[in-house]
């Protein structure tokens, strides 16, 4: 796959982001690591860590961007990866943590609204790709009519589970409503639509394998939408996989959320201050996201 190092004029920001993504993954990442220090004298008292629930998303960015916050504050970060609905519920549930980082809006604004902790802030944004197998093609179609074929299989993740499968849902929405197909168009997509990752029964990869790379590579799917920084992701790990990004009129835009739960440690407003900031903000675009 060739991807200009050069932005044409006339890019859509949701473009940008999804360049940005293909652009940003596909180099080298070089992660950040300290080495811990032993105190010459009486060690005094650690500061308190931060438990963060965090859509699986942002595993890459939020490591590198939490290893480059415990070198800076000396708190440390401790992660807890997954579907965001699902964390959400958990969450809703009783389940402890200090900060949730969604991949949407709407799962940190149920938080709040429940009185489970402070305002949902947005901190980053994504967009969508498709993601196909070596033997993927648009066969001479648009993308709408390619999707739209009856033996071509459309993985996805699980709406409700997991907010990828929500905005595969919208895209879909917006396939019909953009004209790009006739009448009943987005209900064939949703039933034809594989849902593969993000629910509580999906199928787990090896360790170590992304989940969208691993389902195209076991045959499971022939595309799959999905995240743009997943789906470079995928490229990283499996060069034969394509990435394609969406037409501008079927775009849809991917807006993360963080909320600091009630009880959090001191350090909570801490890390997300700094996920806002320019050093946390520079991490994540160095991982194919764009700005809130």
């Amino acid at each position: 796959m060739s991807i200009s190092s050069s932005a044409p004029s006339g890019h859509t920001p949701l473009q940008e982001v999804a360049r940005t993504a293909l652009l940003a993954c596909l180099s080298t990442v070089v992660a950040g690591g300290a080495a811990a220090q032993s105190a010459a004298s009486a060690p005094e008292a650690a500061p308190a860590g931060v438990t963060v629930y965090a859509a699986g998303s942002l595993r890459a960015a939020l490591t590198e961007a939490a290893q480059a916050f415990e070198r800076q504050s000396g708190a440390r970060v401790a992660f807890n990866f997954g579907p965001s609905g699902l964390l959400k519920d958990k969450l809703l549930a009783g389940e402890r943590a200090d900060v949730f980082a969604s991949a949407n809006m709407e799962h940190p604004q149920a938080l709040a609204a429940a009185g489970r902790s402070g305002a949902a802030r947005p901190f980053a944004r994504n967009a969508l790709c498709l993601l196909g197998a070596p033997s993927f093609s648009l066969n001479g179609q648009d993308v709408a009519q390619r999707l739209l074929d009856p033996a071509l299989r459309v993985g996805t993740s699980t709406p409700g589970a997991d907010p990828a499968g929500d905005y595969a849902w919208r895209f879909f929405d917006r396939v019909e409503a953009s004209g790009a197909a006739g009448p009943g168009s987005a209900q064939r997509l949703k039933d034809r639509a594989l849902q593969l990752a993000g629910g509580p029964a999906s199928p787990t990869p090896p360790p170590g394998r992304s989940v969208y790379a691993w389902l195209l590579d076991e045959g499971r799917a022939d595309v799959f939408v999905t995240y743009c920084t997943n789906a470079a992701l995928a490229v990283r790990e499996s060069r034969a996989l394509q990435v394609l990004p969406l037409p501008q009129k079927l775009e849809v835009a991917a807006t993360y959320g963080l909320a600091v739960l009630q009880g959090a440690t001191p350090a909570a407003e801490a890390f997300t201050r700094f996920l806002l900031g320019e050093g946390g903000q520079a991490v994540l675009r160095s991982w194919g996201f764009g700005p809130p």
